[in-house]
Order: C-alpha cells, then structure tokens, then sequence
C-alpha cells in the first residue's frame, strides 16, 4: 500500500515528539508499506514568524510573508528527515517547489491546481520515505504561497489524490471526530464512520479536526482519509464516501462555533441588483460571507443580515457603511456576540420532524433563535453567544445521548 500520513503541529511540537513521529513512520514503512509524509510547522512557529513579520511591518507584504512562514514547515520537513536517517532509514524532504505543488498566485489563501512531481515519484519508486513540506506551494511564476491555516491537511489529501494513494492518515492531538467538541459535551462519542459530506458540514461549521478542502479534495478523488492521534495507537474516524447504513443516524453530530458575526442593513431599497452591490464589494476582499436572510419586502424596503467570519467584521461594517449610504439604506447593525450552532446528519435526508425537535429543545431552555439556516444535511441556528455552549450540550443530548 501507499500511505499518506500528515502530522500536525502539536505531533512535531519538539524534537522528542518529532522523535516519536519518526518512530511511527517507521513503524509502518517496516509494514511494507510505502510512505509518504507531509508535516506541519511545530506549535505556535506560524504565530512566532507572523509576529516577527508585524515587527518589522505594520502591513507586511504578502509575498514576503508566505516566504516567511513558509519555513515554519521546511525545519519541521527537515528535522523528521534527519530523524529518520537517524535511525538507518532512507528519506528524503521536498519542499513545495521540488514537490511541484502547484497553485494560484492568492497568498496566504493559495489553492492547489496541480501537483506533478518527476522528483517525489523517483523517490517513492526508490522506496524512501518522503517528508514533504505542508502548507505551502508554488505559482506559475516560482513564488513561494501558502495555503491557509489547515492548508497541511490540504496538502497531504491532494498528494493522495495525486500519488493514487490507498489511504491518507491525518495525524492529530485528538483520537478522531467526536459527535460534539468534547471540551463542551463531555459525553461526546467518537465517530467510527462518517461520509465526506458530514465532514465538509461539520469543517465550516466549526469543526476543527479537518480543513475543508482537504475535505472537497477526498470527496473528489476518492480518497478514504483516516482522523487519529499521534499520541495513541487506537483507531481514529474513517472519513469515506457515503454508505447506506450512515443514514440510520439521523444526527451525527453538533457542532459549535463562536467566530462569527453579524450584520444586518436596515430599509434596503427591494430592487434587482441591490444583493450584488452589497455583496460584491465584501466578496472582493477575500471576505466569505456565510448565512444570509432577506425579510419580505414591505413599502418597497426590506432587511438584509449576514454573517461574516469575526475576524473581518470591522472590514465587513466599514464596506457595508460605504454600501448602504450608496444605495439609501437606512443603518449598518452590527453584533460580535453571536455563536452559530448546528446539527450534522446525512440521516437527515430521509427522516422528518428534526427541525422541529432542535427548536423545541432550545426553546424549552429558554434559548432565544436569531437566524436560520439549512441545508440537506444541516441545520444551524445562531444565538447569542453567552448560550452557545448549554445550546450545544441539550442538542448533544436531545439528538446523541438520547437517541435510542
């Protein structure tokens, strides 16, 4: 088999664990497997390089800045390597431009076009062990790019794809994907199955196992991708494509997110063209909108909220100020105190009446809902952000624990 086993940075977080790594990379390559290895920057290097850079800059250059932390993932890369020789193995690093990890030129936010790597295949075909530098890769013109926070989860899906591996391992500090944050809901259950669909839902609503396109990326070639814990040696979560039996669970899980905020423009002229020239304008920085609800239109206006990451809220009240005062809306609202909180399930599908058993299970806690939204397999509300936590633990009981 050929395997592909990411590590986070908690895995690599010191030259012990990376030690330990090594230990568990060879472990399976003396399985007869062939092995392949995409590794993170150890913990809180990304933040030690971002703060240097704002020490030197007030707005650094995003150029400068993926080449900057691009090397949190070359020592990390390097480091394993030198562990594994170490040990009497043969392995070599890569880093994104030896890779051949091709991508768009949006720094800090790159996407993967293409990997196409004569240097990574020779290598493999020579049975040694690979460590690729995660997180990063390279444009049409060899500028270094990085993928984003979880870009190495990216990374190692689209090595998978790429190579036709049998399996992609992400290693982490958790042993899988629980039906809720174990930090809030104690009683949390491990998944032993859970279909791409769920996980992509559950990675933007919150979910911090898995990043979403490393998620898109397995759901489009196939790729089984295996969630467990560096620290331990018990199965994980299989992440895979969906089977007949998932639908039997008509939630599998909820999850909690409190980086979010809304803003709502009040008396929005109700013509065609006013959604674009609201959202146009927050879409062309990089802003990613994500619920949004228009009230029914009455003497001509209506109402328009949204909620944006809380990260770019202030950017997101500024453009929407500038808006509104163009098109004759009345005022910009704005609340960082909100939490979006959320029931997964591709069961979901073929059972009724589950909406209406979140709403009342909140409401007989006194949990007043501010938005709504849903999908096939989804339903979210947002509340208000001191609730977040009790709403997420009587959902967890009302759907999980009590079930049966």
């Amino acid at each position: 088999m050929l395997i592909v086993q990411k590590y986070g940075g908690t895995s690599v977080g010191d030259t012990e664990r990376i030690k330990r790594v090594a230990r568990r990379i060879a472990k399976t390559y003396d399985q007869g497997h062939r092995v392949v290895v995409v590794v993170s920057a150890m913990t809180g290097q990304t933040d030690r390089l971002i703060e240097l850079a704002h020490k030197v800059s007030k707005v650094p250059d995003p150029r400068e800045l993926d080449a900057l932390l691009a090397t949190g993932e070359q020592a990390s890369a390097a480091l394993l390597t030198m562990a594994l020789k170490d040990m009497g193995y043969n392995a070599t690093s890569l880093l994104a431009f030896q890779a051949r990890i091709i991508t768009d030129n949006a720094f800090g936010r790159a996407r993967i076009d293409k990997i196409d790597s004569p240097i990574l295949q020779e290598e493999i075909e020579r049975g040694n062990i690979v460590v690729v530098a995660g997180f990063q890769g390279i444009d049409s013109h060899g500028n270094i790019t990085t993928l984003g926070r979880g870009g190495s989860d990216t990374t190692a899906v689209a090595l998978a794809a790429a190579l036709k591996a049998d399996l992609c391992e992400i290693y982490t500090d958790v042993e899988g994907v629980f039906t809720a944050d174990p930090k809030i809901c104690p009683d949390a259950i491990k998944i032993p199955r859970i279909s791409y669909d769920e996980m992509m839902e559950m990675a933007s609503l919150g979910a911090k196992v898995l990043q979403i396109r490393c998620v898109e990326f397995a759901k489009k070639y196939n790729v089984p991708v295996h969630v467990r814990s560096s620290f331990s040696e018990v199965e994980g979560t299989m992440v895979v494509k969906e089977e007949p039996e998932m639908e039997r669970v008509i939630v599998a899980a909820v999850t909690c997110d409190k980086n979010e905020a809304r803003i709502t423009i009040t008396r929005v002229p109700d013509r065609p063209g006013i959604a674009a020239q609201i959202f146009k304008p927050i879409g062309e920085v990089g802003i990613v909108v994500d619920m949004i609800i228009q009230n029914t239109s009455a003497e001509g206006l209506t109402d328009v909220t949204f909620t944006v990451p809380k990260a770019d809220f202030h950017q997101a009240m500024e453009i929407s100020r500038s808006v509104a005062s163009k098109i004759g809306a009345e005022r910009v609202l704005g609340d960082e105190h909100i939490a979006k909180v959320s029931i997964v399930g591709v069961g979901m599908k073929s059972h009724s009446g589950v909406a209406a058993k979140m709403f009342s299970t909140l409401a007989k806690e006194g949990i007043n809902i501010l938005m709504i939204s849903t999908s096939e397999i989804k339903i979210s509300c947002v509340v208000d952000e001191k609730v977040a936590e009790r709403a997420t633990k009587v959902l967890h009981d009302a759907f999980i624990l009590n079930k049966a």
